[in-house]
């Protein structure tokens, strides 16, 4: 029986600190289910002290994973942390506190201005205190890559005395080559004294694009942990991504001695989902999740495919969820057809749901030769988006081209009903309607980013836009919104950004 590798995933956690990521508690618990599903061993759920909404998040889905999985807590070394932390996890009957600091020399210099033994000194103390709380501690050496390794030794044996029971190494930088990191873990486990009655975890960057190749030849010398984010986010450049390094291990499991036990046939329905709410887009080349992974269009490539499928896939796409079985859905399709597929895909409403869904469907399938699972899932979303807003669109319509002025007429509806109907002018229709928009809300912030993408392939698909506006503190808000109309589309995307913005402003104004 090969090693069984725990894998970490800390979408949720570090994920979120990608540029833009941020996610509500609402949002992050629909991710924890899908993580769930997949069999996932731990979830960073957080770092509880940095926000109340982390707070809140950790506590709501230690409540939801029962003992499903191990739901951890971020914190520093520090003792306001760790009580914090251990306040969120009351809920997690499966709790786990993860602490510790920088190890490098940068770090010690520059950011702790500590000494090495008042390093060491600190990461006991983190250590104890955590213990006190829960059973399982999980102390990680932050830039342990480019860390002094007779340091690294000290320190990870006094944690391991002081009671971890998982030490996670972290190239925090990406920086290191594989077969470098590798040998850090192997001397580890060679001169750690204890170290073989803990979990060895390895949380690998993707600076230099190797985060994949460092998680796995970290398992080959020894790890038994991956901390990992679903569709590679994380920081900079990203973490190790979880796909890739699941199917890795799957197809390399003897040379490896390893395997985990996540459902991989929920691989590319957690990418999409995470891409959805977090409107960070998966590039079509992306390993394992891309929309071009199973893709080919070079005429050699097809006749080998069509042959034996194993000419140029070495992965089944059914094995991670990327293919199989399709009803085709259009306009001709009945309740039944719809609420099958919909089940297939992971939804399930109670009657009026459906038939509110089964509407939006007819007005997308009217337009359409063919609706493809992309579009039945942007039903679903901007069904939620529309449900919860403060704002809703009720018309618009825009006027432009040459020698035209740009010109849009808007209505919006407030949550009490009323309808407000304004007309402005700009630059192109887009300006125009966004004009229109900001003289009813009346909320400032500055249009940050704004992108689109056709949800699904052919001139008739819907088209999904994108935006990201930032109010005046400062934070950061995504607003999405899908329709045939581009027009429509961007309207709905700045709506949904700004009833975020007005949301978030409201719950602050209660306190």
């Amino acid at each position: 029986m090969t090693r069984k590798i725990a894998i970490f995933d800390t979408t949720l956690r570090d994920g979120e600190q990608s540029p833009g990521a941020s996610m509500n508690t609402e949002e992050k618990l629909i991710i924890a289910r899908q993580l769930i599903r997949m069999n996932v061993d731990v979830i960073e759920a957080g770092f509880p002290i940095s926000s109340p909404g982390d707070f809140k998040s950790v506590a709501e889905i230690g409540r939801i994973a029962g003992d499903k999985c191990t739901v951890c807590g971020l914190t520093r070394a520090v003792d306001k942390d760790i009580e914090v932390a251990a306040e969120a996890l009351k809920t997690a009957k499966r709790p786990r506190i993860h602490t510790g600091l920088g190890v490098s020399p940068s770090h010690l210099r520059d950011k702790l201005r500590l000494t090495e033994d008042q390093t060491i000194e600190r990461a006991i103390h983190a250590v104890k205190l955590a213990r006190n709380f829960v059973d399982d501690v999980e102390f990680y050496a932050e830039d342990a890559g480019r860390a002094d390794q007779d340091f690294l030794v000290r320190i990870i044996e006094a944690a391991v005395k002081a009671g971890a029971t998982v030490v996670n190494i972290p190239d925090t930088t990406g920086y290191n080559m594989p077969w470098e990191f590798g040998a850090r873990i192997r001397d580890l486990r060679e001169r750690v004294d204890g170290i073989e009655g803990v979990t060895i975890s390895v949380h690998t960057h993707n600076d230099l694009g190797m985060a994949t190749a460092l998680a796995l030849e970290s398992v080959r010398n020894g790890a038994t942990q991956i901390e990992c984010t679903i569709n590679g986010l994380g920081e900079r450049a990203g973490n190790t991504s979880l796909e890739e390094v699941v199917m890795a291990i799957r197809m390399h499991e003897a040379e490896l001695d390893a395997h985990t036990d996540i459902v991989t046939k929920e691989l590319c329905h957690a990418s999409k989902l995470v891409s959805s709410i977090t409107g960070i887009m998966v590039q079509p080349n992306k390993a394992i999740v891309g929309a071009n992974a199973f893709a080919h269009s070079s005429g050699i490539h097809q006749d080998g495919v069509l042959k034996a499928r194993d000419t140029y896939e070495i992965i089944d796409p059914a094995d991670v969820g990327a293919a199989g079985s399709q009803i085709i859905l259009s306009a001709r399709s009945g309740h039944a057809a719809l609420r099958h597929r919909m089940a297939e895909l992971g939804y399930t409403f109670n009657d009026e749901e459906f038939e509110n869904i089964y509407q939006a469907f007819l007005e997308v399938a009217d337009k359409k030769k063919e609706v493809y699972d992309e579009d039945l899932e942007s039903i679903v979303h901007e069904r939620e988006r529309v449900s919860s807003a403060i704002w809703t669109l009720g018309a618009v319509q825009v006027s432009c081209g040459f020698p035209l002025t740009p010109t849009a007429t808007l209505t919006l509806v407030d949550e009490d009903g009323e309808e407000h109907t304004v007309a402005a002018y700009g630059t192109g229709p887009v300006d125009a309607v966004y004009k229109a928009v900001d003289q009813i809300v009346a909320v400032e912030n500055d249009l940050s980013e704004f992108s689109i993408k056709s949800i699904t392939r052919g001139i008739d698909a819907l088209g999904e836009v994108t935006v990201r506006v930032t109010a005046a503190s400062g934070e950061v808000y995504i607003g999405r919104g899908s329709d045939n109309d581009i027009i429509v589309s961007s309207t709905k995307a700045y709506i949904n950004a700004l009833n975020r913005l007005i949301s978030d402003q409201r719950e602050a104004a209660s306190k």
